[in-house]
């Protein structure tokens, strides 16, 4: 799938998630952006809401989170209200991120959200793990006709397909399908990496991961797994603190990330058996056929007067029985290369 001028079938993509890592100021999101490039990142990608679009204003308490997060205890409408990019930033940031080489994207989490992103010409919809269950947004996003991204999240298989049926059903666009598990930080024994490879198989969409655990562990592996789209959060500093600042990475180790990421990408190759010119070049190194001892025409080769021996520049060893016992038609030298015009048939 394309991602602005990105490819996912070319390579990887490499996506830097700014969410909430600005702390409110402009500033260190065009910072941010910066630091992102330079780390290697293909793509920046923002989120797109208010309070208002996300939750209601309300002391009820289920509108706490007590889920097990990092943020539990905190109103939900505070917590975004917090974490929100002002939608007047939007347009500078993808200037700058277009200037600094990146593809910029963003979630939307509403109808008003899309609508925004689509008067600054978003060229790729980012669906949160959370929204893949909001059948009416996804009907929405996908009658924009843009490419759309999915995370799995909390989806169960049937959400999934029901989500993917859903935009196929509006347009016939590019899905990417990422997996997702919506903890922060993510446990290890959770990430369940394998299921990467049965999103292409039973949903014929380029695979990728959002990943929340902590390190590059997760999203190096996801590449052997078939990823094409990785997604890290990105923070310029974790001590400028944040909604996500503990499991999101720096540019450090970012850009440790991106380098193992192209490593493995060129380890994993292709399932081809087609020897590379390395490979070819290095079978001088392999065995072969030679003459042991000077030999006469019309002399019967023995096996004393042959060997499978290194260079691997004579005839192949799998003729070595079809040449023992037969006559030599000239004379040869001990060290000669064995070739079968020397032999009788």
């Amino acid at each position: 799938m394309k991602i602005g001028k990105l490819d996912t079938a070319e390579r990887c993509i490499i996506v830097a998630e700014l969410s909430a890592n600005h702390n409110g100021s402009l500033k260190t999101a065009i910072e941010t952006i910066a630091e992102a490039a330079k780390a290697g990142a293909d793509a920046i990608k923002l989120q797109t809401y208010t309070a208002d679009t996300m939750t209601i204003n309300s002391d009820s308490e289920d509108f706490v989170i007590k889920s097990g997060t990092i943020w539990d205890g905190r109103k939900l409408y505070e917590l975004y209200q917090e974490a929100y990019t002002p939608w007047e930033w939007h347009e500078e940031l993808y200037r700058i991120a277009r200037e600094e080489g990146l593809e910029c994207f963003s979630t939307p989490f509403d109808r008003t959200a899309v609508d925004f992103l689509e008067s600054i010409n978003n060229p790729v919809y980012k669906v949160a793990s959370f929204e893949i269950t909001d059948i009416p947004l996804l009907r929405y996003v996908a009658s924009k006709h843009r490419p759309i991204i999915l995370s799995s999240g909390i989806a169960t298989e049937d959400d999934i397909a029901l989500a993917i049926e859903t935009i196929r059903k509006v347009s016939n666009v590019e899905i990417g399908l990422l997996k997702c598990t919506s903890s922060y930080p993510a446990p290890y024994e959770e990430a369940n990496l394998a299921l990467i490879e049965r999103f292409k198989k039973d949903f014929s969409v380029p695979p990728g991961i959002s990943d929340h655990t902590l390190g590059h562990t997760a999203p190096i592996l996801s590449v052997a797994f078939g990823a094409r789209i990785i997604e890290k959060h990105f923070i310029i500093d974790r001590s400028i603190g944040g909604a996500d600042a503990s499991f999101s990475m720096n540019p450090t180790e970012f850009k440790a990330m991106v380098e193992q990421v192209r490593i493995a990408e060129k380890l994993i190759g292709r399932q081809t058996y087609e020897v590379t010119s390395k490979a070819r070049s290095g079978r001088v190194f392999s065995r072969s056929i030679y003459f042991t001892r000077d030999l006469k025409k019309g002399e019967v080769i023995t096996e004393d007067s042959v060997a499978i021996i290194r260079p691997g520049l004579g005839l192949a060893p799998k003729y070595y029985d079809q040449i023992v016992g037969k006559k030599m038609n000239a004379a040869v030298t001990r060290g000669q290369r064995v070739q079968l015009e020397l032999i009788d048939e």
